[in-house]
């Protein structure tokens, strides 16, 4: 009986599935990764929320440690931008890409199964998370469905920065320069509202702070769990539940394609 190949669909459902075991196996096989990725956000509360939160000030004298989780939630989200850019990289120098590419593979959904791989590594990270906030003292004060659209917000930006993470881990092409490029990614959650508020800040640089795509999941996120936000703002700030979704759709229209388009060409 004659055989008929699988069809377009079919093959990159397999080759996602088989991209995103190989990133899950070797979090299996290096425990240390997984870790680190639970270690570094709750030592984030502590410093953050114990050490510096009695000098903080929230708006309406909240507390500072509800004000703060969202902001750190948000973090992680970002963060999947780094080992995605340089676990990319490294596979981009050691010729893995290469070989990939000269496989009859789906180039999308090879980069798929990356981006869910991660995103389910975000979801093992974000669950002691809300458990060492809660013990914290952090409530979600709007009920559960409120609660579930700002979970939902921070996986989508967290699989948004993973294609942004891709794309230009293709760029670099050497776990070196994505190293040295990863650097460049602390401003970018530094200079928001994910620790104060932007009202103290400077004029310009409140400016750009707002305008920062991270300082509109941030606030979204604290207006869905009903935590303490600093009101008023440019558009973004005031409507940050639209902002978030349309930053999504504005990176991946334009990273998505980038990503694939320089996996499909990388060596060429």
């Amino acid at each position: 009986m004659a055989t008929t190949m699988p069809g377009a669909l079919p093959r990159a459902v397999s080759d996602t599935r088989g991209s995103m075991l190989r990133v899950l196996l070797a979090y299996r096989r290096s425990p240390g990764l997984m870790v680190a990725s639970f270690a570094v956000p709750v030592v984030m509360v502590v410093v953050f929320g114990y050490v510096f939160g009695s000098a903080m000030q929230v708006p309406g004298g909240g507390n500072y440690r509800e004000f703060l989780m969202p902001g750190l939630f948000v973090l992680v989200a970002v963060n999947g931008l780094i080992p995605t850019m340089v676990g990319t990289a490294r596979d981009a120098g050691r010729g893995i890409t290469d070989r990939l590419r000269s496989m009859p593979v789906s180039r999308t959904g090879l980069l798929l199964g990356l981006a869910v791989a991660d995103l389910l590594v975000a979801v093992c990270v974000l669950v002691p998370l809300t458990a060492v906030g809660l013990a914290a003292g952090w409530r979600i004060r709007d009920g559960f469905a409120h609660a579930a659209v700002a979970f939902a917000l921070l996986l989508l930006f967290r699989f948004t920065m993973t294609w942004v993470g891709m794309c230009l881990g293709l760029l670099a092409g050497s776990e070196e320069t994505a190293g040295q490029l990863a650097v460049l990614t602390f401003p970018l959650g530094m200079v928001t509202n994910a620790f104060v508020p932007t009202g103290g800040m400077p004029g310009w640089l409140r400016a750009v702070a707002d305008c920062n795509p991270i300082s509109a999941v941030v606030a979204a996120c604290r207006e869905q769990f009903g935590n303490p936000s600093a009101p008023g703002g440019p558009w973004p700030m005031q409507h940050p539940v639209a902002a978030t979704l349309l930053w999504a759709v504005a990176l991946l229209v334009v990273f998505v394609p980038l990503a694939v388009r320089k996996f499909s060409s990388h060596g060429r």
